[in-house]
């Protein structure tokens, strides 16, 4: 064992109520889970851990995936490794806007000044009040400082063995600083690039998009066949999207389309505007599409800037970034009928647009209805624009195939949990069809540290841009200076502008690693913690957080940023689908941490296998609450045995002992193997059926020589303990509070500083049979008693054992009568199936 027991001090009721209250406030002043970075990298277990949006509230599945975590990294800290576990704050970018504009009924206006002495109303009103960016991210900053102990508390209640001196924030200065200067390092070795493109737009958040942001959803419209005028009649075009009609470039069709072979190289004229555009051939077209021939746009969707690149089209850009046609036409377009469309939404436009063409008879027929997969913003509610706007990209492989193949191949060097999950990272990383867009048109989070000069007439310079010194990080260019400058020469020309722009939230979350392990600001840190050991999250993030987090290490120190994966499924509502606080259909943990223990509410959590969604169910939440009591009920039993009770040693041990402890032997091997595959459930399964088969099966044969004295009864107490010993071990990393509570009954120090048990502990010359025997014959004898109705401690005359199984059973027989209270035994061994025979004694 780990330890020589004390007397235990086992409490006359047991209960799993206040046990939260209780050992939370006991491990942070004992320091249980402080790391230790006196020990060497080989010695460490590093996790990095996810740093949950601040947004609102946490929800049930924050909790399920970060239960897994916990049981991975209380195993480790058990096995002897010094666990670096910190946590970090995800706080800053488009959730925390949203909230703080719902919450306080404010908006952000960059254009007005900041007000010193602004406080934000008791109770919003209808109408948002503008306030300037400063006074917008201080209330930013008040309000994920008030979500962010909520949900550090939350936290500690369920359990979650970090270590709170590593906390961090993504909006704080040491990850500002961070954020910055991977970007400034990015910029000088070139793979970070300023680029005016086309660009994925949201118009209600008026920012631009990434590709891993998008999210395809079923979208109705419907397909207007409309007549552009050809040198031999009409041709027909079908779209969704006629109001593009004044940003048409081109009509394209396939090359081997014969119905439109002789029309390429020929020009038609645009219905409505009469604008001649050419007619070209590209693979792309689909000749089983509509009419077979397709309308470019600049841009209706990504398809249409394919073909603006690659076939050398000029930009005719209608749609402006707040979703409104632009005021005036685009160049070669006459003015009317562009006038009627001017200033109107993408839908006014539409509706008007059909009206014209319907007069005109240019729109053949009626608009066909049609449901079609169409790009939204994650977190969006309006279909996705393409505006050309100046954006910051990084190089990530998606116009590189070197870099692409890098990648790859540092994903096959991961070790995945579970496995399959390798096969979502290629899937992504081989349909990237473009550099990563790191730059973002908001508010609250780490400002792009770049300002560029002013020429002679005050406009930008930006091929030129200025960049500050690493000691002088972090900045923002909205209210810092570029060195060799004064704040005089802001906006002035000969002067300097900075940049507007944020960065990407996910720009610095994926930089986490580099955050909380001290990357240059601690180099002692961070190299007894890089690279790290584990990543857990959810699978639905591989392509934003994984990837980017790859791709971030790989630039900047040409390694993994961590050896394993570890990927959590989604928790599932009653109707199958995921829960989200979008969607609001999420249930907060308090309530259910109140009713059912931190403890029940782990074991459900821990019963979600690696990568496997799993629904939400109140009724494993009462098992595992079930379970939490046994174990203290159990402990109690054991614990409050009365007589000696040294070390299990084999020689003194009888057959039934060495039998329960040989199976606990292999339990511990599995459960062992089980953890270091990452299968934690795999895990908790065979520990705790053995635990239900010690309750019910040896405790019971046991119970009457552990009362007893003498050699036999010493062997059984000693049995139970050293069992107990280990099953709170195994239990450790799943039931933190009910274990420790035992732990303290009869032990020193904590259950979570002591060491994970090995097979080496336990007698190895016990046959398992013997136990398995001998509790199968209890069961029939009890069975027997129930049928006829009588007390379990009823006597049987006379019990039969037949069968292969009978010698096993008889080997413990002293046992097996003591607990079924059998006067007579008989043993008839045989090559049959077991069977029992019970006669029960006459009643007067």
């Amino acid at each position: 064992m780990t330890q020589t027991p004390r007397i235990p001090a086992v409490p006359e009721k047991v209960s799993l109520d206040g046990l939260e209250d209780k050992w939370v406030v006991a491990w942070a002043e004992r320091g249980t889970y402080s790391f230790d970075r006196t020990k060497e990298r080989p010695e460490v277990y590093s996790v990095d851990t996810p740093p949950p949006t601040v947004s609102g509230s946490l929800h049930v599945g924050h909790v399920f995936s970060y239960t897994h975590t916990d049981t991975v990294a209380r195993y480790q800290r058990m096995r002897g490794k010094a666990v670096f576990y910190p946590m970090g704050w995800d706080d800053n970018g488009l959730p925390t806007e949203r909230r703080v504009q719902n919450h306080y009924g404010v908006r952000c206006d960059p254009s007005l000044p900041y007000d010193p002495g602004f406080r934000p109303p008791t109770r919003p009103g209808k109408n948002q009040i503008p306030v300037s960016r400063r006074n917008f991210i201080e209330l930013c900053e008040l309000l994920t400082e008030i979500d962010e102990k909520a949900f550090e508390e939350m936290w500690r209640r369920v359990g979650l063995s970090v270590d709170w001196n590593h906390l961090y924030s993504t909006i704080g200065a040491r990850a500002r600083t961070a954020s910055q200067r991977a970007f400034l390092r990015n910029l000088a070795r070139g793979e970070a690039y300023l680029s005016e493109a086309p660009t994925l737009w949201d118009v209600t958040f008026r920012t631009a998009v990434a590709q891993a942001e998008l999210e395809n959803r079923d979208h109705p419209g419907s397909f207007h066949r409309i007549a552009f005028h050809g040198p031999d009649g009409p041709v027909h075009v079908e779209t969704t999207r006629p109001e593009l009609l004044p940003a048409c470039v081109a009509l394209v069709a396939h090359p081997d389309d014969e119905r439109y072979r002789s029309l390429v190289g020929q020009s038609v004229r645009t219905p409505l505007f009469g604008v001649e555009v050419p007619v070209l051939a590209h693979r792309l077209a689909d000749p089983e599409k509509g009419s077979g021939v397709v309308m470019v746009c600049t841009f209706g969707d990504t398809t249409d800037v394919v073909w603006w690149r690659e076939l050398d089209l000029p930009i005719r850009a209608v749609v402006g970034r707040d979703g409104r046609l632009a005021a005036e036409p685009p160049a070669d377009v006459p003015a009317r009928p562009y006038d009627e469309l001017a200033g109107k939404t993408v839908h006014s436009a539409r509706e008007r647009i059909v009206e014209l063409l319907r007069e005109s008879g240019e729109l053949e027929g009626e608009p066909r209805p049609v449901v079609r997969p169409v790009s939204f913003y994650e977190k969006g509610n309006k279909p996705l624009e393409i505006v050309t706007t100046r954006q910051w990209y990084l190089r990530n492989g998606g116009r590189d195939e070197a870099l692409r193949a890098r990648f790859l191949e540092r994903g096959r060097e991961i070790s995945w949990h579970p496995p399959y999950m390798r096969s979502r990272y290629e899937n992504w990383v081989e349909g990237l069809n473009g550099d990563w867009l790191i730059s973002r048109q908001r508010f609250f989070g780490v400002p792009i540290p770049v300002w560029y000069p002013l020429d002679d007439e005050g406009l930008p310079r930006y091929d030129r841009p200025l960049v500050p010194e690493e000691d002088r990080l972090p900045v923002d260019p909205s209210t810092d200076v570029p060195s060799g400058y004064a704040e005089e020469q802001r906006g002035r020309p000969g002067g300097f502008t900075g940049d507007p722009d944020v960065f990407d939230t996910w720009a610095t979350s994926s930089l986490t690693p580099q955050i909380a392990g001290g990357w240059e600001h601690d180099p002692d840190l961070f190299g007894r913690v890089f690279p790290y050991d584990l990543r857990p999250q959810a699978h639905d993030i591989i392509r934003t957080w994984l990837f980017s987090t790859v791709v971030r290490a790989e630039l900047e120190c040409g390694s993994l940023p961590w050896t394993n994966a570890a990927l959590s499924g989604w928790i599932l509502d009653p109707d199958r689908k995921k829960m989200s606080k979008s969607v609001g259909n999420v249930v907060t943990p308090l309530g259910l941490l109140q009713e059912y223990g931190s403890d029940a509410v782990r074991y459900w959590a821990a019963n979600g296998r690696p990568g496997t969604d799993t629904a939400f169910d109140t009724g494993q939440i009462k098992v595992g609450r079930r379970l939490a009591l046994k174990i203290l009920n159990a402990s109690k039993f054991v614990l409050g045995l009365e007589g000696a009770s040294g070390p299990a040693r084999e020689q003194a041990l009888e057959p039934l002992d060495l039998a329960m402890l040989a199976e606990l032997r292999g339990v511990v091997a599995e459960a062992t193997a089980a953890f270091d595959a990452y299968d934690y459930t795999r895990a908790l399964e065979r520990v705790e059926r053995f635990f239900w088969q010690f309750c019910d099966d040896y405790l019971e044969l046991v119970k009457q020589r552990a009362y007893g004295q003498g050699p036999g009864s010493d062997a059984a107490r000693s049995a139970l303990r050293a069992a107990l010993d280990v099953m709170l071990r195994l239990f450790a990393p799943f039931l933190p509070y009910a274990t420790e509570e035992v732990w303290s009954w009869w032990r020193d120090g904590s259950v979570h500083l002591a060491s994970w048990p090995v097979p080496g502990e336990l007698p190895e010359t016990g046959d398992p049979r013997i136990l398995a025997g001998t509790a199968d014959a209890l069961r029939e004898i009890r069975k027997a008693k129930s049928a006829a109705r009588t007390s379990m401690r009823a006597e049987v005359a006379r019990v039969v054992l037949r069968g292969a199984e009978a010698p096993f059973a008889a080997v413990a027989e002293s046992d097996l009568r003591a607990a079924g209270v059998v006067a007579d035994l008989v043993v008839e061994p045989g090559d049959g199936p077991f069977e029992v025979d019970v006669a029960l004694a006459q009643t007067a």
